[in-house]
């Protein structure tokens, strides 16, 4: 049987409507340059920014008809933004000390009186977790960047930079750490109301994922939220680490609050992709962590580029540099970028994260440049106590 066509997948495209009904997204062209690697396809659509959320069924009618062609394995679609007129974005990054700017919520969630509250108390003011020497929160503004998977990579090169790590799934909503990490079963209670972590790969874990079955639709107001997570840091015996990394849900929401208010974060790494709509909601969590006094450790840029594996050749399928870019214009650490590959997609369905199971790969080089920058940049933050914090009494 021959392989699919990129003919045939704009063939097929060609019966999506645009935007609004008027022609197809072929024809208007909409359609970036397609892809086609182990009968697997890539693509994006240009809509306008403004329009992104309510075209995304745009998006997924379009993934919906590719995969539908004889011989496709999976599709891989993204929408960008048009261009035009996304400079008028800048004005989001407001210097944090204009009060008036401070009180509103970019967040689109129903927290913007939060920010007439007291100051949040300094990082020295909040109860830590004995044993755990820094804390690092993994946060995007939206979901499907890649965030959890840059999370797992992320600890597992701290660990093979030397560190001793744990990584806490956050995510009540969506935990996805023992699918990531292969881990089954239910932690163990010790001595109190404490628990021991689940482990593998050299890493302690903890998620939710591991206290209720995958099937089970979470359904969580603010409280149960915040005690949900206060429970997981605090009463599970990390042991000694010198870094926790937390994989946050996406978004600006309770968790995110919870975690940014009540515990001494020593900074956030923002997940985004090249995309302007994924860079826009980014900028929510930057100005989020900005306000509550948590310093930005810096941007990765994921699903930065796509290599082929058959050639080599390299590909932006989802636009390149975008994160590089906005790092530049705000003032914070560029990380890295993380590329696309198939290999990342495969192990970390597979709960064979890539740094484990291909140690000395380029992509695991990527992620250990990446580990050595945050690792730097929370040194910087906080001087030596990035190796000496915290001495915490427990409450």
């Amino acid at each position: 049987m021959t392989g699919v066509t990129k003919e045939q997948v704009l063939d097929k495209l060609r019966g999506v409507r645009g935007p609004d009904m008027d022609g197809n997204i072929v024809d208007m062209g909409l359609v970036s340059d397609v892809f086609i690697s182990d009968s697997k396809v890539y693509f994006s659509i240009t809509v306008p920014a403004e329009r992104a959320r309510e075209l995304d069924p745009l998006r997924a009618a379009a993934e919906r008809v590719v995969k539908d062609i004889p011989g496709v394995k999976g599709a891989m679609v993204a929408l960008t933004a048009d261009k035009k007129g996304s400079s008028s974005s800048a004005p989001v990054q407001r210097p944090a000390s204009a009060p008036s700017q401070a009180g509103h919520s970019h967040a689109g969630h129903s927290h913007a009186p939060a920010a007439a509250a007291p100051r949040m108390p300094t990082a020295a003011a909040k109860a830590g977790i004995p044993g755990v020497g820094a804390i690092i929160a993994v946060a995007s503004g939206k979901g499907g960047v890649g965030k959890s998977t840059t999370s797992v990579n992320l600890a597992l090169a701290l660990k093979a930079n030397g560190l001793r790590v744990g990584i806490l799934d956050a995510d009540i909503y969506g935990p996805s750490m023992p699918r990531l990490m292969k881990i089954s079963g239910r932690p163990q209670q010790i001595e109190g109301r404490m628990i021991r972590p689940m482990e593998n790969y050299g890493l302690k874990v903890m998620s939710m994922g591991f206290l209720v079955d995958e099937e089970v639709a979470m359904i969580w107001r603010g409280p149960m939220i915040q005690s949900a997570l206060l429970q997981m840091l605090r009463e599970v015996a990390w042991g000694d680490l010198d870094v926790l990394v937390v994989d946050m849900p996406p978004g600006t929401g309770d968790a995110q609050l919870t975690m940014a208010q009540q515990v001494p974060l020593a900074g956030a790494v923002i997940v985004s992709t090249p995309q302007d709509l994924a860079l826009i909601d980014a900028r929510k969590g930057l100005a989020m962590f900005r306000k509550v006094e948590v310093p930005v450790l810096g941007i990765v840029e994921n699903m930065s580029y796509f290599i082929a594996p058959d050639t080599g050749a390299r590909y932006d399928i989802f636009g390149h540099g975008g994160a590089r870019k906005e790092a530049e214009r705000i003032g914070v650490p560029f990380l890295g970028e993380v590329p696309l590959t198939m290999g990342i997609r495969e192990t970390s369905d597979a709960g064979t994260p890539v740094v484990a199971s291909e140690p000395d790969s380029e992509i695991t080089r990527v992620y250990r440049e990446i580990a050595k920058k945050v690792w730097e940049q929370v040194g910087a933050h906080q001087g030596d106590k990035a190796r000496t914090m915290p001495n915490i009494v427990f409450e």
